[in-house]
C-alpha cells in the first residue's frame, strides 16, 4: 500500500504513543462449542508526523492489543506537517471507505469522527476538516486515512520531484 511519496520510519528512537481504534469479537462455532478470538485495529504515532497502525488476532483482548501495536511499530511513515495542518487537501479510497482530508485554519481543531480522528490525532495535527464518506468500517477508514496521509506532499518534495528550485514552485 506504500505510495511513491510515502516515507518510512524506524521505530527505534521514537516515544510512541498508541490508540485503540477497534475492538471486533470474532465467534468460531465448532462441534465442541463456540470459541471466541479479537481482533485489535491500533495506531500508534508520535504526535509530530510519524504515525503507523496494525492489526493484532488473539484469544484475549490485551493479546490482541499488544500485537496490533507492535504490527503498528512495523508499518511507521512520515507525514508532512505545515503550522499544525496538512499542506493541501487530499483524498483517498480503500476498499469500500472514501476519505476526504482538508488543511483548517489555526483554532479549527480536529473535525474528524471515530477511526479518522485517531488517526490524525496520533499523527499529530492539530487543525485539520476531515469526512469519511462510504463504508464505517473502521479497518477500511483508518487503512484510506494512511492512504490519504501517504498522498500528502510539502513544497520541497514538489521541487525535489519536478528538478526545480522552492522558488520557482512558489512562483508556478
Amino acid at each position: 500500500m506504500l505510495t511513491k511519496y510515502a516515507r518510512k520510519v524506524k521505530s527505534a528512537d521514537l516515544e510512541l504513543k498508541d490508540r485503540l481504534v477497534a475492538i471486533n469479537r470474532v465467534t468460531k462455532v465448532t462441534k465442541g462449542g463456540r470459541h471466541f478470538s479479537f481482533a485489535a485495529i491500533v495506531v500508534v504515532g508520535d504526535e509530530n508526523g510519524v504515525a503507523g497502525f496494525g492489526l493484532g488476532k488473539a484469544n484475549e483482548v490485551t493479546d490482541a492489543i499488544t500485537k496490533g501495536t507492535q504490527d503498528a511499530k512495523k508499518n511507521l511513515i512520515k507525514v508532512p506537517i505545515i503550522n499544525g495542518t496538512i499542506p493541501h487537501a487530499q483524498e483517498a479510497k480503500y476498499g469500500g471507505a472514501r476519505v476526504l482530508i482538508k488543511p483548517a485554519a489555526s483554532g479549527t481543531g480536529v473535525i474528524a469522527g471515530g477511526a479518522m480522528r485517531a488517526v490524525l490525532e496520533s499523527v499529530g495535527v492539530k487543525n485539520v476538516l476531515a469526512k469519511s464518506k462510504g463504508s464505517s468500517n473502521p479497518h477500511n477508514v483508518v487503512k484510506a486515512t494512511f492512504k490519504a496521509l501517504e498522498l500528502l506532499r510539502d513544497a520541497a518534495m514538489v521541487a525535489h520531484d519536478r528538478n526545480i528550485s522552492m522558488e520557482k514552485v512558489f512562483k508556478g
